[in-house]
């Protein structure tokens, strides 16, 4: 069954991207040449670097072979998504502008025809006389005088007095053929100079909306990839938790997911994100998961700007599942060294309320997987829960287990339109603040991005939670 999902994949791979090349390359052009083979090398070369990137971050290659692969790589996945909507979306523009350069060619005045006249005699009064020859002609041949009707050899027949004139061939009209004659090269060309505008009027067409599609995608990937790479911005939403007490109303949780440290982004984008949370004065910082894309190795002095996050109440940490492609328990120790408090299926109480985090789902292929029972299971009630779990799918346990409030990342909003829509069909919530019985659920689009350091439709945000007391 793996076999023939991956054959269905790669054959629809195929065709979407000779769909792009005709569009992008074929049509544009008159005929084979470097442009079309050109396109060929750039659609096949940018899948191979794309690929080749996925595959040397998951095999875990030497990390400046994953970098000199990602960026080109992964700019290209997200190129060629908005190539392929582009055209597909053209299809409905491109009979539109045939039909309206049609009805221009129509409507625009016939071109001139030049007027010709017959050459000019040179003399313009010639004399009516013969003029003598000086040359003698011989005697004329005496022959017989021809019946009547009969023509005489080189001359027109005649007729008789009193009788019709002999019916003469019709000369036909300049410009008119006669009958019987085949037709000259004229219609004929007249075809082929039909076809041949309507040849460029096509490659016209493609050209134009070749180029649109062209710029619209380079644009879009362009500001999406901007969005991600300046920082993300702050987002500020209160929560109400009927359980909170007085005391604790307008406490401040920074949450942040995703941040996707990795081939691309490295320990700049850290230091932002880091300045970022510290800028709002949080209570408490809740990181949520998919940290980063590589080993400690490779990703340790990118990761460690983390060690200058400042909060009254410290910060905490739970898995992600990326994490456990990039070594878990590394990472824990890791990010325990630079400060942060890893909740792995643990509850730790805080003056008003109590934190607990679970371990993700991917977890489960190691050993390591979350348990809901451990975490929550001998907990106060009557106090207020609020629990870190990477994965939105993990709200239903939550709900069994009367959590208050599950503050969530993974699905980074979709990151490149319309990929919301295939989230929205993994995830209860794609993003923002949902309520499911008395459990609030927050899902964040996440800090970063995975893959294409680009977003579309789904920009980055650090989401400061504050907590509102219903007994205030």
């Amino acid at each position: 069954m793996v076999i023939v999902f991956a054959l269905l994949a790669l054959a629809v791979l195929v065709a979407a991207n000779w769909y792009l090349w005709r569009r992008l390359f074929r049509d544009t052009t008159r005929g084979p040449g470097r442009a079309r083979r050109g396109g060929a090398v750039l659609i096949a070369g940018g899948w191979a670097l794309a690929i080749g990137a996925l595959v040397a971050e998951r095999a875990g290659a030497p990390f400046w072979l994953q970098r000199t692969l990602a960026w080109p790589g992964f700019l290209w996945l997200a190129l060629s998504i908005y190539l392929l909507l582009g055209v597909l979306a053209a299809e409905a523009v491109r009979p539109l502008l045939h039909c309206f350069l049609e009805s221009r060619a129509r409507t625009a005045p016939p071109a001139e025809t030049p007027i010709s006249h017959p050459p000019l005699d040179p003399s313009p009064h010639p004399d009516p006389s013969p003029h003598p020859d000086p040359v003698p002609h011989p005697d004329p041949v005496p022959t017989a005088a021809p019946a009547p009707g009969q023509a005489v050899a080189g001359r027109p027949e005649q007729s008789a007095p009193g009788q019709p004139a002999a019916a003469q061939p019709e000369q036909p009209a300049p410009g008119q053929l006669a009958a019987g004659q085949p037709r000259s090269g004229r219609s004929e060309g007249g075809q082929s100079v039909s076809a041949g505008v309507a040849s460029s009027r096509r490659v016209f067409v493609a050209r134009v909306v070749g180029g649109a599609v062209a710029a619209a995608a380079v644009g879009t990937v362009g500001y999406g990839s901007y969005g991600v790479l300046r920082g993300p911005r702050v987002k500020r939403v209160t929560v109400p938790l009927a359980k909170l007490p007085r005391a604790a109303h307008g406490y401040r949780i920074a949450v942040v997911s995703d941040i996707h440290l990795g081939p691309i982004l490295g320990r700049g984008f850290a230091q932002k994100v880091v300045d970022t949370i510290n800028a709002t004065q949080p209570d408490l910082i809740a990181v949520v998961g998919d940290l980063v894309d590589g080993s400690v190795k490779d990703l340790g002095p990118a990761a460690a700007p983390l060690a200058q996050l400042k909060a009254r109440h410290g910060s905490f940490f739970v898995t992600g599942n990326h994490e456990y492609f990039s070594g878990a328990e590394q990472w824990v120790r890791e990010v325990r060294r630079l400060g942060l408090n890893p909740l792995e299926n643990a509850r730790t109480e805080l003056p008003w309320f109590d934190l607990a985090g679970v371990n993700d789902i991917a977890g489960e292929s190691e050993g390591h997987g979350p348990d809901f029972t451990r975490a929550l299971g001998d907990r106060d009630t009557t106090r207020a829960c609020v629990l870190l779990a990477h994965q939105p799918v993990q709200i239903h346990d939550a709900v069994d287990h009367g959590v208050d409030l599950q503050l969530s990342g993974h699905t980074h909003g979709g990151q490149l339109w319309p990929g919301n829509f295939i989230a929205a069909a993994a995830n209860p919530t794609v993003a923002g603040l949902e309520s499911y019985g008395d459990t609030q659920l927050y899902v964040s689009r996440g800090a970063g991005a995975w893959g294409p350091p680009t977003r579309v439709g789904a920009p980055s945000d650090i989401t400061v939670i504050e907590l509102a007391s219903k007994q205030a």
